[in-house]
C-alpha cells in the first residue's frame, strides 16, 4: 500500500505549503524523496534564470528561462512571487498554483526565505515549514562540500544563510534535516501536513 493510501483519513481544504530554509539544508533532496513516495501532492516547478546543473531537468526541477523571458513573466503578472537569489531570478508561476489548489491537491512550494515572507503576506493561511541543519557549523560544511561555487559565491551563500537562520520565528514549524536521515525528515514533514488536515479550524488559502 502506498503512502497516498494512508496519508489522509479524511480530507479538508487543500493546503498551500512552503518548504524553505537556507541554501544547503537539503530542500531539493527532501522534495525529491517526497515525489518518490507518490504522495497526493502537487509540487510547484519554479522558474529561474540560473543555468541548470548537470543533474537537473527543465520542467521537472525548474523552468530554466532567459532574463528576457523572466521579465516578460513579470510584465504579464504571471508570477505569484519572485526575487533575486544569488544574482539570479526565481519565481513561482501563479496559474500553476491556482490550478493545483482548485484540483483539491495540497500544493508544495520550495522557496527561499525571502520568498516565504512574501507568500505569508499574499496568503496568510499558507503553511510555512523551515528546513534547517542541526547547527550552523553543519550548514557551512555542507555548503563547502558541494563545491559548486566560486570562493566569492560561497562566501555570499554562507553570509546569506546566517542571516536567513535569524528569520526562523517567521515560520509555523521547524524541521531539522540531519545527515543520512532523509526519510525521517520526510516523515516529520508528512506528519505536520497530516496534523494540519485535522485542525478544528482549517487553513483556508485564498489567492
Amino acid at each position: 500500500m502506498t503512502d497516498s493510501n494512508l496519508f489522509y483519513p479524511h480530507r479538508s481544504a487543500p493546503l498551500l505549503i512552503v518548504i524553505s530554509g537556507p541554501s544547503g539544508v537539503g530542500k531539493d533532496t527532501v522534495i525529491q524523496r517526497m515525489k518518490e513516495r507518490q504522495l497526493p501532492i502537487h509540487f510547484v516547478v519554479t522558474a529561474t534564470t540560473r543555468p541548470p546543473r548537470l543533474d537537473e531537468t527543465h520542467g521537472v526541477d525548474y523552468f530554466f528561462v532567459s532574463h528576457d523571458e523572466f521579465a516578460e513573466m513579470i510584465e504579464q503578472d504571471e508570477l505569484l512571487e519572485y526575487a533575486i537569489v544569488y544574482n539570479d531570478y526565481k519565481g513561482i508561476p501563479k496559474e500553476q498554483v491556482r490550478q493545483a489548489l482548485q484540483s483539491g491537491k495540497d500544493v508544495i512550494m520550495r522557496i527561499d526565505v525571502q520568498g516565504a515572507g512574501t507568500i505569508r503576506e499574499l496568503a496568510p493561511a499558507a503553511l510555512l515549514i523551515f528546513l534547517t541543519t542541526q547547527d550552523e557549523d553543519e550548514l557551512v560544511r555542507r555548503l563547502r562540500e558541494r563545491k559548486t561555487e566560486t570562493p566569492e559565491g560561497l562566501k555570499l551563500r554562507i553570509a546569506t544563510a546566517r542571516q536567513e537562520l535569524k528569520r526562523i520565528n517567521e515560520f509555523d514549524y521547524v524541521v531539522v534535516n540531519p545527515d543520512d536521515q532523509l526519510d525521517e525528515t520526510v516523515d516529520t514533514i508528512m506528519a505536520i501536513i497530516k496534523a494540519e488536515h485535522h485542525r478544528l479550524h482549517p487553513r483556508k488559502v485564498m489567492l
